[in-house]
């Protein structure tokens, strides 16, 4: 008698993005799409990770070899925060030993008195000098000093670094140099970041920046995850230009994840917008510890090469986020001059807010909770239950300290609204930081929330911007992580090149971009991706000659046609780039390309979904004729003088919402991820035929 064939091991596609807050997880299966939240273990974020994949594969029947996880981390960014990186060394060209202390001649704090530049991330002992040189067009002025070279990794031994930069001036030009001191200190044993492999690129205060951070992260991400990868052998991690990478290159090029978690909350709404066919969105992401927004145009992210995180400029591609300390668990506190303030600094997952039962200090989410704002006091289905009494608490004591300051008794409730409109202001300057001040009518998009406290503050903030629109997504406070598990494996590589755009230098440009599309496809390849499961976008950055700073052009290396025509479709883009930009063009001036950008992408499989479908469909978002009574009332403080009589207001079950569903106003929608507030005031609220919460205003 033959024994049965051992039924193979599903595998299972999960995404997971660590927040201050929650660790939040979306798995796939057979069956669909299924989510969950843990609370974050800040001092070692791998805990809550395994947790929920152990959690994973009790409920699936699979092993962890069988899981396949996109992550979205904070790793990076905290450490570059908080200063807890690696012991650090800098060699550099003689003579710019300094280049990070000096930085560049904006001031942007120009009339602030007592400001304070970030301190450099090297100290001074272990910013090293040798001499050699190399000249702008890449010819070697003073070869490699060896003797000197040999000195200087002894020194390294003795001084203990943890990890080392290697950034020599117009290396992008002449890499030999930077090879060589490699070569050398592979005998420390530490990690190092080699310019020319990272940032082949010139501006040498940026680029020196970026592989330094590189460098200060190197070690500790690594070891994350590594330790995360003993686990999880199949690991991927998101990063900053959106798309994930794989670990040992997250390990390597840790620079690359510094805005993992929030690009993963884009990729998730421009997913959702896609699906209903709106094009133009504010992303607006408010977690537990901070609130990260976004602008997307004609369904596309807004890149950018000139990022600034921790007041430190990073030269590396990545999406064009702002982020604010403002989240659910930020500290609400009156400072010396008696104003109320709030965050930046957060309660976060340990003890969190003082609703969640351990800490004393109120928050966000504590006022949110004594305004009635939640429609109850469970989170995550039933399965978190907040403790309104320590909220209430806790905001009294607020409530004292702002009486004391303002010379008239503030209620509860006063205090609980002041923490509202505070943070709401915070995440109002974000908004219009993006959009009104970049050249964008917020009128022309609509504000997409997600994040777990998002819900209660985007139709406010709405309104005093005027967007039209608010849309929440299926699963909103699970969006980053979705937006990490549908992303695509992405790898960025760039190169400074310096060219005319002229006919004569469109051979040159098409080389550099043949060689960089050679390896990257070899690069995917080797991950796994064949040729067909490839894509290869090309752009170019380009000014007038003599500017200061470029525009990215996108281009289509394999429709240039004749070089003439190719540089005359060149210039007549960037002519109307430029005018789109800034107002006006010189059509007779000179065209400079800068550099030459590859983003090359492996494409994953898409998602299944249990639920609704995200095909692009148009003219989705229509209000039908079914009114639902809601499954129960709350009372809710929206002004001051309801502090006696609040009003009743419509609570909602998402899951109970059939497509269609027109709700009342005001309405406060709940659901297993997060909560969703609709205030008195004009407003149509609906549930679309994807299961989309639409609010028109």
């Amino acid at each position: 008698m033959t024994k049965p064939k051992k039924q193979a091991e599903q595998t299972v596609r999960v995404g997971v993005d660590t927040g201050g807050t929650f660790t939040d997880f979306i798995y796939q299966t057979a069956s669909g799409l299924s989510i969950f939240k843990l609370a974050s273990t800040p001092a070692d974020p791998s805990q809550a990770i395994i947790n929920g994949l152990e959690r994973i594969a009790h409920e699936t029947g699979t092993s962890l070899e069988k899981i396949e996880i996109v992550h979205g981390t904070t790793v990076g960014t905290n450490a570059l925060l908080e200063r807890r990186g690696a012991r650090t060394a800098l060699i550099t060209t003689a003579g710019f030993e300094d280049v990070l202390v000096i930085g560049r001649q904006a001031r942007p704090s120009l009339y602030d008195l007592n400001v304070q530049r970030p301190a450099s991330l090297v100290p001074d002992e272990l910013r090293l000098g040798i001499h050699e040189r190399v000249n702008a067009d890449g010819a070697v002025i003073e070869p490699l000093d060896l003797e000197a070279l040999e000195s200087l990794v002894d020194h390294l031994k003795s001084a203990k670094v943890d990890s080392v930069a290697v950034v020599l001036i117009f290396s992008f030009l002449h890499p030999n140099h930077e090879q060589r001191i490699a070569e050398a200190l592979a005998r420390l044993n530490v990690p190092l970041s080699i310019s020319h492999q990272l940032l082949p690129e010139y501006r040498e205060y940026e680029r020196t920046s970026t592989v330094t951070i590189n460098a200060y992260l190197q070690p500790l991400m690594s070891q994350y995850l590594h330790r995360l990868s003993k686990h999880v052998p199949a690991l991927r991690v998101m990063q900053s230009a959106g798309g994930s990478i794989s670990a040992s290159v997250a390990g390597a090029e840790p620079v690359r994840t510094i805005l993992s978690g929030p690009a993963g909350g884009v990729v998730g709404a421009l997913r959702a917008a896609h699906g209903i066919g709106v094009p133009n969105i504010i992303t607006f992401d408010m977690g537990g510890t901070s609130t990260d927004v976004a602008l997307c145009t004609d369904g596309e992210m807004r890149m950018t090469n000139e990022a600034t995180v921790a007041g430190l400029p990073v030269a590396v591609a990545m999406m064009d986020i702002h982020t604010v300390g403002a989240g659910g668990g930020s500290i609400a506190r009156v400072d010396a001059g008696g104003g109320l303030r709030v965050g930046p600094q957060s309660a976060g997952a340990d003890p969190g807010p003082a609703c969640y039962g351990r800490g004393l200090l109120p928050t966000v989410t504590d006022a949110n909770l004594v305004l009635g704002r939640f429609g109850g006091a469970q989170l995550l289905g039933g399965d978190f239950t907040l403790d309104e009494e320590r909220a209430r608490e806790a905001l009294m004591k607020l409530a004292r300290e702002m009486s004391e300051a303002a010379g008239r008794r503030i209620n509860l409730v006063e205090a609980a609204l002041g923490v509202v409109r505070v943070v709401n202001a915070g995440m109002e300057r974000a908004l219009r930081l993006v959009s009104v001040e970049r050249g964008f009518d917020p009128r022309g998009f609509a504000l997409l929330t997600f994040g777990g406290a998002g819900g209660l503050h985007a139709v406010e903030l709405a309104r005093a911007l005027r967007v039209p629109r608010v849309i929440v997504p299926q699963r909103p406070g699970a969006l980053s992580a979705l937006g990490a598990l549908a992303s695509d494996v992405v790898r960025e590589r760039s190169r400074t090149v310096m060219l005319g755009a002229t006919a004569e230098n469109q051979t040159k440009l098409a080389d550099h971009f043949r060689e960089m599309n050679r390896e990257a496809r070899s690069e995917l390849r080797r991950e796994g991706f064949s040729d067909k499961r490839q894509r290869h976008d090309a752009s170019v950055n380009a000014r007038y000659k003599g500017q200061s700073f470029e525009l990215e052009l996108k281009i289509d290396v394999k429709q240039q046609g004749t070089r003439a025509g190719a540089a005359a479709k060149l210039a007549s883009l960037f002519h109307q780039t430029h005018k789109a930009r800034y107002g006006y063009a010189l059509d007779g001036n000179t065209i400079e390309l800068v550099s030459a950008r590859l983003r090359s992408i492996g494409i994953i499989e898409p998602l299944q979904e249990n639920e609704v479908s995200h095909q692009p469909k148009r003219r989705t978002i229509s209000k039908n004729n079914v009114r639902l009574a809601p499954h129960a009332t709350a009372p809710v403080h929206f002004t001051p003088e309801a502090a006696r009589r609040p009003s009743r207001v419509a609570v909602y079950r998402r899951e109970d919402l059939p497509p269609g569903a027109r709700l009342r106003v005001p309405s406060i929608i709940t659901e297993y991820s997060s909560t969703t507030l609709v205030p008195p005031g004009s407003a149509h609220a609906f549930l679309d035929q994807l299961g989309n919460l639409i609010i028109e205003l």
